[in-house]
Formats: C-alpha cells, structure tokens, sequence
C-alpha cells in the first residue's frame, strides 16, 4: 500500500465512493486548536517516506489479515491497510485513508482507482487533528505513524468524537524510541491513557511487525477538558 506507513486507515460505515485525486479534502469542520494542548514531551520523528517496507515482506507476515483477526473487522466495516481490506469490508463497508500529506493521498487513490476500488475515500487531515465526520467510524487504525504526530494529544482529543460508541482504536508502531521511529509501549500507554482511553489490549505481531495496542475512547460526557490533560513525563518511555 502506498501510504501505509502514515496513513491512518479509518473504518468508516460513509458509503461506497469512488474517490478521485479532485475530491481529496477536509471532511469535517477543525476541532479545537492544537494551542489548547500540551506539548509531548519527547521526540517527534520526522515524516521520511510513505511506506515502511517491502509489502511482499508485509504480505508475507500477513500483516493486515492478522489485524484483521485481532479487531475482529468484518464485511460492512472499513478497513485498514486500504488496498487489501477494501476487499475484506465489500461493497456495504467502506475505508477512509487519512493523511496529512495530500500528496500520499494522490498517489494512493490512483493506485486504488486503478485497482477498481469502489469503497475507499480520502481525507485530509491537520497534525492535530484528523478533521473526521462526527460518530462515523467503526474502529480507527494508527499505522506506523503515531511517533509522527506532532501533537499527539489534541490528535487523539479530536479523534475521538469520530468513534462510535465502542469503535476499537488500534495502534501499530515499533518497541523503539520516537526518535528512531518507533514508540515504547510504556509512553504509547501513558500519552494516549492522559487523554482519557481506555486500554483493551496489546498483541505482539507476526515477525518484524512490531506490536498492536487496542483502546477504546473515552465517552462524550466524560472528556477531560484540553487544558486538564497532563504531558508523560520522557522517563515514561523508559519504564
């Protein structure tokens, strides 16, 4: 998949569209500024290519069926690594593929209109925000991207109110400091517990896959208010 590395590949019940590199945009109105957030406190790494590795690799770990498995996705969700689990979620579900970079986009929406994938949209995102249609999406993907995020709090703030009540969010990343563009279990749970989710759990995936931590997000009534989330400590990625 192109844009597998950064993109985050929601599952989204929004219809089958057929998505054109003209339509790709914002799909929701900014939700609150990255200013209302504290800051990580700890590395960011650079965004340095649209993909991680060889996807014959990848295919051969089978990568996107294990995940698969694990957040039980089904026909008539969305899915998650976009070109092979558009397949999996058919004609009645659908995938949306959220980048900040519109360009990755382009160039994945080709690939999957080449392909005749009828049940893949688009959507251009903020670093602070992923700019998703309110109680939208089944369940949310993080691919290989969380230690990009520059703001990972408000990212995950604004996220939420896209799940429906329930939706799984899994996250996929590398036992390595985010500076090597990976993230320590230990700080993925602290940043993403301060914001108010709720650990499911944690599977260790299939060769150099690195692992996959599941959270559910934390109801409308029960947010914390931005300026009450509190940054992890650096010393939270050593633990």
């Amino acid at each position: 998949m192109m844009a597998l590395a950064r993109t985050v590949t929601i599952l989204a019940v929004l219809g089958a569209t057929h998505a054109y590199a003209a339509d790709i945009g914002y799909l929701a109105p900014p939700g609150v500024p990255a200013k209302e957030f504290p800051s990580p406190q700890r590395p960011v790494a650079q965004i340095v290519s649209p993909s991680r590795s060889g996807e014959e690799h990848r295919d051969s770990l089978d990568e996107a069926g294990e995940i698969a498995r694990l957040l039980e996705l089904k026909p008539g969700m969305s899915g998650y690594h976009t070109v092979r689990l558009s397949r999996l979620v058919g004609p009645t579900g659908s995938v949306v593929a959220q980048d900040v970079t519109r360009d990755y986009l382009v160039e994945l929406a080709r690939r999957t209109e080449r392909l005749k994938l009828t049940n893949v949209m688009f959507a251009l995102g903020e670093p602070h925000d992923p700019r998703l249609p309110a109680s939208s999406l089944d369940a949310a993907i993080l691919v290989h991207m969380y230690h990009e995020i520059a703001q990972p709090y408000a990212f995950l703030y604004n996220l939420a109110p896209a799940l429906k009540p329930g939706a799984p969010v899994g996250i996929v990343d590398l036992e390595r400091p985010t500076s090597e563009h990976g993230t320590p279990i230990a700080l993925l749970h602290c940043e993403v517990t301060a914001v108010g989710y709720r650990e499911i759990a944690t599977y260790q995936l299939a060769g150099d896959g690195g692992y996959l931590a599941v959270f559910s997000a934390p109801e409308q009534a029960g947010r914390k208010s931005p300026r009450d989330i509190v940054a992890c400590a650096a010393r939270a990625s050593t633990r």
